[in-house]
């Protein structure tokens, strides 16, 4: 394995690192979504951008990568959007709606998975840490504060 084999194989592994830790968080409060689905999810988002980034044939003209990394940025978005609709539940009887935190954590973890391809490392620690933070700090506020209702 080349230097830039390690590099990509670093990068993907990041990324499966950011979707267990957010799935952590999941598993913990016993959702439909894990730490194995996430980390998919942000595996096949940080694969996804990697092979835009590797397109040999545009990456000299920086408009064209650009254009093919939006264009797997949107389709990876709609298979993730696919996903998290599965784990959003509409209770008739209650009229609540529940799932909408794991979904937005698919859509989190996937664009993780693309900052990690991107090896845009600040960015990766910055919105792993905001992202738990959310997940963690946030439930224990609304514990608090809401669960007078």
């Amino acid at each position: 394995m080349g230097g830039a084999d390690l590099d990509q194989f670093l990068r993907l592994l990041a990324a499966v690192a950011v979707g267990i830790a957010i799935g952590f968080n999941r598993e913990l409060r016993d959702k439909p979504l894990g730490m194995r689905t996430l980390a998919l999810v942000a595996l096949g988002s940080a694969v996804a951008a990697l092979a835009a980034i590797n397109f040999r044939d545009v990456a000299s003209t920086p408009n064209s990568l650009a254009r093919v990394i939006q264009g797997v940025v949107e389709g990876v978005l709609a298979g993730i959007g696919f996903i998290g609709a599965g784990v959003v539940l509409h209770h008739a009887r209650s009229e609540t709606v529940y799932g909408l935190t794991t979904a937005a954590t698919v859509w989190v973890t996937a664009a993780l998975g693309i900052a990690c391809a991107l090896a845009a490392w600040t960015l990766v620690v910055s919105g792993l840490v905001l992202a738990l933070a959310i997940l963690f700090g946030l439930n224990w506020v609304e514990q608090r504060v809401f669960s007078k209702r």
